[in-house]
């Protein structure tokens, strides 16, 4: 039950987008369409997993035993780095429209605060490893709930008669606003401990 509440918890109450505010940069600038948005999101979740599990032992087996605490930004972001390599090469090799969609957005991926965020967040609440799996797993899955979302939405917009100063990032600021309220009134359903 305490896995599935800190899931739910970091899909709705403590999204990672909308409640902390990380990862904005690929969430505006990828949901622009359904379809690069929907790529964006399971790439992202993907590698928040993957390093997440990478970075628990790196951390507790590799930094914490030799006093080396304090280079865990610069480990952490070696591991997402590789990752992002590795998934960029395989989507670029088995999916290679949907890297086209992607362009510069999926190496920065490497970049975003969200997966830093999430790794770092693991460690300052003392998970343990699958808890933190758990954790990083729930977080790219409301990332990208998030994300397909605001595209979904902007989409819409296309046929509506959107005032010329909102047109662009200003509406989509708004609605990531609206969106981020509506995931405020989870808060008191479901908490991560």
């Amino acid at each position: 039950m305490k896995y599935l509440s800190i899931l739910i918890a970091a899909v709705f109450a403590h999204n990672i987008a909308l409640r902390y505010f990380l990862g904005w940069c690929p969430l505006v600038s990828q949901s622009k369409k359904l379809s690069s948005a929907w790529g964006m999101g399971v790439a992202v979740t993907l590698v928040m997993t993957i390093t997440s599990a990478i970075n628990w032992p790196v951390y507790h087996y590799l930094l914490v035993p030799y006093g080396l605490e304090y280079l865990q930004y610069i480990a952490f972001i070696i591991v997402i780095a590789s990752t992002v390599q590795v998934l960029e090469m395989v989507i670029e090799r088995f999916f290679p429209s949907l890297y086209t969609t992607m362009g510069v957005f999926l190496p920065l991926i490497t970049v975003n605060c969200a997966i830093l965020g999430v790794s770092l967040f693991m460690i300052l609440r003392d998970y343990t490893l699958f808890t933190g799996i758990i954790y990083a797993l729930g977080s790219g899955i409301g990332w990208s709930v998030a994300i397909i979302s605001l595209a979904s939405i902007r989409e819409k917009l296309r046929f509506a008669d959107v005032p010329k100063p909102l047109q662009g990032p200003g509406i989509t600021m708004l609605i990531a606003g609206i969106m981020a309220f509506a995931f405020l009134g989870f808060s008191g359903m479901v908490g991560i401990q």
